[in-house]
């Protein structure tokens, strides 16, 4: 040693150097440890960043899911809006009302006029303007009628009983025979039904017209027939062509000649019952004389009449 002799003494080392297995099993734990630690942390570090992204996906989504919302929210507002502007949307209506004056001028005369043609269906006008003219004329026609009857409503008006009739026919009636050629098959729809039987009413006022000013009961009979029945038989004729069927013809037309011709009679009867009683009265064969009835005259006291007989004779 002290020469600076290369041999090492085997002996004098220390056991407990880091040569040793056991110290190597130490550091080989303490960085297994550390690894570990570190792998944790790294775990940690992970879930946090998931969490985050987790978070941040969820908040995306409940953002979409707001928007989506909003936009279903949106939809549904714009199309109850269009909805209920539906109704109040003139042009819709446009086509039906419209018309020129001459084109209704000629269909009131054709409404008169019965056309025998069963091989092919007749051609019906699909407007309306036509036909609720008709009906607000038949309702002043009828209005008239019944104030000039002195017709009484208990519950009520004139214009809403008036009103009422005239409308509640044109559009059951055609509801109701709408119906009846759906089940016999006839080539119709519900406006044309509508134009057909608006039309049909032009008889109507006619004779309600002349029959409320002169009061014959012969005259009515004679335009209930002529005037009426010519524009029942003008409808009958355009459903007979659009009707493929004897029995269904039979059961189609006759219905609706039957509920025409009686609402004729019931707007004349109904209302009018009351001036052909009094004419009647009037006018009958044996009309009761005018007989003379008693009356009481109130007794006068003797004071007042003497003083009446002094005035008079002071006058003259």
């Amino acid at each position: 040693q002290g020469g600076g002799s290369a041999v090492i003494d085997m002996e004098n080392m220390d056991d407990t150097s880091g040569s040793s297995f056991e110290d190597m099993g130490e550091m080989h734990q303490r960085m297994k440890e550390e690894e570990e630690e570190e792998a944790a942390e790294g775990e940690a570090g992970a879930a946090e960043e998931e969490d985050g992204e987790f978070l941040g996906m969820k908040g995306l989504r409940g953002q979409l899911g707001r928007q989506v919302a909003d936009q279903m929210w949106q939809a549904g507002k714009r199309q109850a809006s269009r909805a209920f502007s539906l109704y109040a949307n003139i042009d819709i209506l446009r086509p039906y009302f419209d018309v020129e004056p001459v084109q209704v001028r000629t269909r009131l005369l054709e409404s008169m006029i019965p056309v025998k043609m069963i091989n092919f269906p007749q051609k019906i006008a699909g407007e309306l303007y036509g036909p609720l003219m008709l009906v607000f004329t038949l309702v002043a026609i009828l209005l008239h009628g019944m104030k000039t009857s002195d017709t009484i409503i208990r519950e009520g008006t004139l214009m809403g009983t008036a009103i009422g009739t005239c409308f509640g026919y044109w559009l059951g009636v055609s509801s109701f025979i709408y119906f009846l050629a759906y089940l016999c098959n006839a080539q119709i729809t519900m406006v044309q039904m509508l134009s057909l039987l608006g039309y049909g009413l032009f008889g109507h006022c006619i004779t309600l017209f002349v029959t409320y000013n002169i009061h014959f009961h012969s005259l009515f009979y004679i335009f209930w027939l002529g005037v009426g029945g010519l524009s029942t038989l003008r409808m009958v004729a355009v459903l007979v062509s659009r009707t493929v069927g004897h029995t269904q013809r039979l059961i189609l037309c006759g219905t609706l000649a039957a509920l025409h011709m009686l609402f004729l009679l019931y707007l004349h009867f109904a209302y009018h019952k009351v001036v052909e009683g009094i004419l009647d009265t009037l006018e009958g064969p044996n009309m009761p004389p005018f007989q003379r009835v008693a009356r009481d005259i109130p007794v006068v006291s003797n004071a007042v009449l003497n003083t009446t007989a002094k005035a008079i004779a002071l006058t003259l």
